[in-house]
């Protein structure tokens, strides 16, 4: 597994990201035959990948139908038709369909990339024809980062706050032990376990090296690379592509490196959500004025769409929405400075939380997916909202990087993230908003909450919700009135977790142009690739299913095995 100490002069494919799509691009280009290379922007290799939550969407996936359950190709155009309605690309999306069966069960067999399903996981819109309750979603297997050697060090870690005690990652099975460890043995045990698999870490690793999440699924494509001989070369950004006629025969880095490609480029950089001008063009809140705050990686600037458009691209800018949404709060630095936290599923679906908008109101159903929360907020024209919980939801579930009990939380009150008052009319007060308002907010919701039936947002209506709600809370798994003082706010603000708008490309992942002609030698997956969902958000995974798939796709056709011209 060494490394090589610079670039050759030439490879048969250049994949630029080292993403889950641009790994797979390598992967099944190398077991195809070719010569690959990866490219990677940032000091370390994983991307967007290695900081997700690790979901990967595949309907009709052979892990569900040998567990017995049933899927269908018709199915899930279904589904995603009425998902994407006028905007859906029949040709794409059949194309995604089809593959990505094939993409499980060619990474099964040749790399390190093991998948396991979830039995019952929901669409985020289970009420559509061709939704599905479960097997569609599948999870990398938790993963030993220590098998990297020297390598794991280059890995880009998780984020941060999605941790605990210097590092350890939880998956949703481990948080829900981790939840009830003060009540119930099998819990503690497991917990037990974990925390001392944690500490023998510690002593050897600066983080822990039990993988789950996207961590998995970065940490074994990228042992399969690097077992197979692919470089990952980092700190090597893209500056331009190279090209002879109308083709695409190299790249140049932004240290003037210039490396051939035979067969082609591969752009899988992660789209565009690190650039600030790109958001105002194409994201109308941000046009607006209102804030917007990004949960990916830094160095994706979208540099790689930039350079195709130089040389004739399209980049799609029709999508219903420019990114994946995502609530995001500011947790306050002490040198100065804050960070985001998403709120993607732990706590917005709780009994015992709200949110409201700067009028003490009500504005959505709290328990629907992130993307379509913050759709909400956009709808109502907000910039920002709170979050709203009283004392037994904050210790039963948390709330954003507030741990539920027993962890400690006041370090939270003193840094001024998590607001705190003994009534509701006080806590309005304290996060300027009107006291009668929010207090007749949460009293017409408590009548609701009491009688599990939310008539205003229909709270906790579908089995997406409940699912992500409290099963012990027998009302209605989301629904539970907000009376235990005191009161607590946290302030949360539009984000994303990703840009879909992206360049067009055919069935294959070719880049096309305006008119649709094909860029020979250029391909595209990732968020780099217009998405195919068009800026809606139909289930877990819709983005790493698709950039897994076209990244097979790729890799596929680059190598000549695909009959297709």
């Amino acid at each position: 597994m060494s490394q090589a100490a610079k670039p050759a002069d030439a490879y048969d494919l250049i994949v630029v990201g080292s993403g889950a799509a641009g790994m797979a691009a390598a992967l099944t280009a190398k077991i195809g035959g070719l010569d690959v290379a990866i490219f990677e922007k940032d000091s370390c290799f994983g991307g967007s990948t290695a900081v997700s939550g690790g979901a990967i969407w595949i309907p009709n996936n052979p892990l569900m139908r040998a567990a017995g359950m049933e899927d269908d190709a018709d199915a899930a155009y279904e589904y995603l038709s009425g998902e994407v309605g006028n905007l859906i690309d029949t040709d794409l999306v059949h194309a995604f369909i089809d593959a990505g069966p094939e993409m499980v069960t060619f990474f099964q067999e040749h790399t390190e990339l093991q998948f396991e399903y979830r039995a019952f996981s929901p669409d985020y819109h289970p009420d559509r024809p061709g939704a599905a309750m479960g097997g569609r979603v599948l999870d990398a297997q938790t993963f030993d980062g220590r098998r990297l050697g020297k390598e794991f060090a280059r890995l880009k870690p998780p984020i941060n706050d999605f941790t605990l005690f210097g590092g350890m990652m939880l998956n949703r099975f481990d948080i829900g032990h981790f939840m009830n460890m003060t009540r119930k043995p099998a819990s503690a045990w497991h917990a037990t376990k974990l925390l001392a698999r944690q500490a023998r870490d510690r002593l050897s690793y600066s983080r822990g090296t039990r993988l789950t999440l996207g961590q998995a699924v970065a940490g074994r494509m990228a042992l399969s690379a690097l077992q197979r001989g692919i470089p990952i070369f980092t700190d090597m950004a893209l500056e331009r592509l190279l090209t002879d006629g109308d083709r695409v025969t190299g790249i140049e880095t932004r240290d003037s490196t210039r490396v051939s490609a035979r067969h082609g480029v591969v752009l899988a950089t992660g789209g565009f959500p690190a650039n600030a001008q790109l958001r105002k063009v194409v994201m109308p809140h941000v046009a607006h004025g209102a804030p917007h705050y990004s949960m990916s990686p830094k160095p994706a600037t979208g540099q790689a769409i930039t350079a195709a458009q130089e040389i004739g691209a399209h980049f799609v800018t029709t999508n219903r929405n420019a990114g994946f949404w995502a609530p995001v709060s500011l947790i306050p630095e002490a040198g100065g400075g804050s960070r985001p936290f998403p709120h993607l599923f732990l706590d917005r679906a709780k009994p015992g939380v709200i949110a409201v908008s700067p009028q003490g109101k009500r504005f959505v159903n709290e328990a629907v997916s992130y993307h379509d929360f913050v759709s909400g907020m956009n709808g109502a024209g907000l910039s920002e909202a709170w979050l709203i919980c009283d004392h037994r939801a904050l210790r039963r579930y948390g709330l954003g990087p507030v741990r539920p009990a027993p962890a400690p939380y006041r370090h939270h009150l003193q840094s001024g993230y998590l607001k705190k008052a003994d009534t509701p009319e006080a806590l309005a007060a304290l996060i300027g908003v009107p006291e009668q308002a929010l207090s007749s907010t949460i009293k017409l919701f408590n009548i609701d909450a009491a009688r599990g039936k939310d008539h205003e947002f229909g709270k906790g209506s579908t089995a997406y919700q409940t699912y992500l709600g409290d099963a012990d809370n027998r009302t209605n798994p989301c629904l539970r009135p907000l009376d235990k003082a005191p009161y607590y706010a946290v302030r949360v603000h539009p984000g994303d977790i990703g840009t879909s708008m992206g360049l067009a490309v055919d069935s294959h992942a070719r880049v096309l142009r305006e008119d649709r002609s094909v860029i020979p030698g250029l391909y595209a997956c990732g968020n780099d690739m217009n998405s195919i969902m068009a800026g809606t958000y139909p289930g877990a995974g819709i983005t790493l299913g698709p950039a897994l798939t076209f990244g097979y796709i790729v890799g596929r056709h680059a190598a000549g095995g695909n009959k297709s011209p």
